[in-house]
């Protein structure tokens, strides 16, 4: 089983840290303090090293700490990788352009990146945050970028597609608010976001028929979290299932992008699209829409669907990094239990928070532990 993990973090006036540095091993890290001392931060920046802006989605430009209502020096994180093939130092934080800008760094082995997209090559990472307790009640964005992160820890190349649609949708939506726009230019962008959108409805398909068959399978610990039943309501992914071959998904959306020019123009943005699609999920064994499901159970739903994507995921390399933020609280004692062994077996590195360590007492020495009071960070046994 191979395997990658952060083997040391460093924080430079990142939050509420005027700077930190913590040194791990391969096992699950357990980050545990009282609410307000800096547990979600650690967390948040370590999810910069995953393409876009992180777990809050917060401005590059509002990550820097502030003391007596001063913005200190500009952000940085840094991370020791350790990968099979040797340690890879990881970096990021906030700098300018030669204009005065704001502009994100990267960096790897001390050399520039061409963006955060490049992280992918080294790691792959998915979270779980309070916030996403709601998910099922919530827009269907939040849904839809739960689950292209899945797909993205599994195909790297995921991202890139979908920012190269969108960028082609934003252009041709400001190409289409002028008048007497070129109609040739118009069938160009259509054409991009065509041939990118149905990529990304293709590794959704895929994704979604290797995590439907991962949850199946789940057995042991794994199988006391409930089965959830997934699709997607696109479509795309529909022309696709239907037998039709890429290329012809492909020219009907582009065909269906040039019928909709007066309504998109109406409505200020693209109405159709590979953006607009819903994931779906049911709770098997209930019978129902998981937003009609209990909290304890939509949060259950979710950590199973997590935690399918993450066997995936170590099936066909290693496991991802997984950042659990408060996690244990609303969990009863079995499925702590079955979540300990499960990240465990499948030897992912975890990072965890709570408030209360008794809570983390299922993972014994399997685990290691700190402890984080007003943003200092001790290490615990």
């Amino acid at each position: 089983m191979t395997q990658v993990s952060i083997a040391k973090l460093m924080l430079s006036a990142f939050r509420s840290y005027a700077s930190a540095a913590i040194e791990m091993d391969a096992r699950p890290v357990v980050l545990t303090g009282p609410n307000g001392a800096g547990k979600t931060n650690v967390l948040e920046a370590l999810s910069l090293f995953a393409p876009g802006r992180g777990m809050r989605g917060a401005r590059m430009s509002d990550l820097s700490r502030v003391e007596h209502e001063q913005v200190s020096d500009p952000w940085a994180i840094s991370i020791a990788l350790e990968t099979e093939t040797g340690r890879i130092s990881l970096g990021t934080g906030l700098g300018q352009d030669p204009r005065g800008s704001d502009k994100r760094l990267v960096r790897i082995d001390g050399q520039n990146g061409s963006g955060p997209t490049a992280f992918a090559d080294y790691l792959a990472m998915v979270w779980l945050t309070p916030a996403m307790d709601r998910l099922f009640q919530e827009g269907v964005s939040a849904r839809r970028r739960f689950f292209d992160r899945l797909v993205a820890a599994h195909d790297k190349g995921h991202t890139t597609r979908y920012n190269a649609y969108e960028k082609a949708m934003r252009e041709r939506q400001n190409l289409l608010e002028r008048q007497n726009a070129d109609a040739k230019w118009l069938d160009s962008l259509e054409a991009t976001m065509a041939e990118h959108g149905v990529a990304v409805a293709a590794a959704r398909s895929d994704h979604l028929a290797r995590l439907t068959a991962q949850v199946d399978g789940a057995v042991g610990a794994a199988s006391l979290f409930p089965r959830a039943d997934l699709s997607f309501d696109c479509d795309l992914m529909r022309g696709l299932a239907s037998g039709r071959s890429a290329l012809e998904v492909e020219d009907r959306f582009a065909e269906r992008l040039k019928y909709l020019r007066a309504i998109d123009r109406a409505a200020g943005r693209a109405t159709e699209g590979a953006h607009r699609s819903d994931l779906k999920v049911f709770h098997r064994l209930k019978g129902m829409p998981a937003k009609q499901c209990s909290t304890g159970e939509q949060k259950a739903l979710l950590i199973g669907i997590v935690l399918a994507g993450a066997r995936l995921k170590a099936q066909t390399g290693a496991a991802p990094i997984l950042l659990l933020d408060e996690i244990a609280a609303h969990l009863d004692e079995a499925r702590r239990q079955a979540l300990f062994d499960e990240i465990c077996a499948m030897g992912a590195q975890a990072w965890m928070t709570g408030t209360d360590r008794a809570l983390f007492d299922g993972f014994g020495s399997r685990a290691q532990y700190f402890e984080i009071n007003e943003s200092e960070i001790s290490r615990r046994q």
